[in-house]
């Protein structure tokens, strides 16, 4: 995560922005009259959200934590695709 003020953040706009895209980094920019933000990758946002939704009902996160427990003893079934 990078912390950088509004001022570098403008100076180097291109620069940050490629940095979030190409590497997931998150950046704060500190503003002195205002409040704070984050700039990140779409998709990092979008995987967030999406998790976020997944455990948000206590059904989804039993069943994921089932998956995982499932997976982590080594027991699993094997499935072909389904082909066009």
């Amino acid at each position: 995560m990078e912390v950088l003020n509004y001022t570098e953040f403008r100076q180097n706009l291109a620069k940050s922005l490629d940095k979030v895209n190409d590497d997931a980094e998150i950046v704060i920019v500190s503003r002195s009259k205002g409040k704070n933000v984050v700039v990140m990758d779409l998709d990092e946002y979008n995987a967030m959200i999406e998790t976020l939704h997944i455990i948000k009902s206590e059904a989804n996160r039993k069943r994921l934590q089932e998956a995982i427990n499932e997976m982590n003893s080594g027991v699993h079934h094997a499935h072909n695709l389904i082909e066009d």
